[in-house]
C-alpha cells in the first residue's frame, strides 16, 4: 500500500504532461491485464461434482443424496455431475419405484447416472438397473480418474 501511495505521490510530482502519460499507460496496462484473466476465466476447465452413492438407506438417498446432487445440476453449481451407484444403494434402488422416478427425473436434467456392474451383479440387480436406463459398467477404474482428476468427490 505504501509504495503504491508513494507511486502516485511521483506522478502528482511531475508535470502535468507527463503525469498524464503515466497514467494512460497505468490505465492500459490494468486494461490489458484485466482482459487476460477474463480469457482465462473463460477457458477454464468445468466443474465437475461425482456422487458417490453407497447407502441402502432410503432416508438418506430422498433426503440427503438425491436433494444435493439434482440440485447441484439443476441449479447450475457443477457443470458436471454424475450420480455413482456403488454397492447397497444398488439393490434399493432396483426395488423402490419412488427412487426410480426420482433418478429418472435427475437423468433427464443431465446427471449422468452410472451403476458399479461388480456390486449390481453382487445384488442380483444389473439387469433391473439397466432397464432403468442406467448405464451399468464396472466403476472401479473410472471412479479412480475420477479421484485422481479434477473431480470433487461426495459419498453419501
Amino acid at each position: 500500500m505504501r509504495s503504491l501511495k508513494k507511486f502516485f505521490l511521483r506522478i502528482m510530482k511531475m508535470k502535468y504532461e507527463k503525469s498524464l502519460i503515466v497514467i494512460v499507460l497505468v490505465l492500459v496496462v490494468i486494461g490489458c491485464a484485466s482482459h487476460v484473466f477474463v480469457k482465462a476465466e473463460e477457458q477454464a476447465e468445468p466443474s465437475r461434482l461425482g456422487v458417490l452413492w453407497t447407502s441402502g438407506d432410503a432416508d438418506v438417498a430422498h433426503k440427503v443424496c438425491f436433494m444435493y446432487t439434482h440440485n447441484a445440476k439443476e441449479a447450475g453449481w457443477f457443470d458436471e455431475v454424475k450420480l455413482i451407484i456403488w454397492g447397497p444403494s444398488s439393490r434399493l434402488l432396483a426395488g423402490d419405484k419412488e427412487l426410480q422416478a426420482r433418478v429418472k427425473e435427475m437423468m433427464e436434467s443431465g446427471v449422468d447416472v452410472k451403476a458399479c456392474k461388480a456390486c449390481a451383479d453382487m445384488y442380483g440387480v444389473s439387469q433391473k438397473l439397466s432397464e432403468l436406463g442406467i448405464d451399468v459398467k464396472y466403476m472401479g477404474g473410472p471412479l479412480t480418474n475420477m479421484l485422481k482428476g479434477d473431480w470433487k468427490i461426495l459419498t453419501f
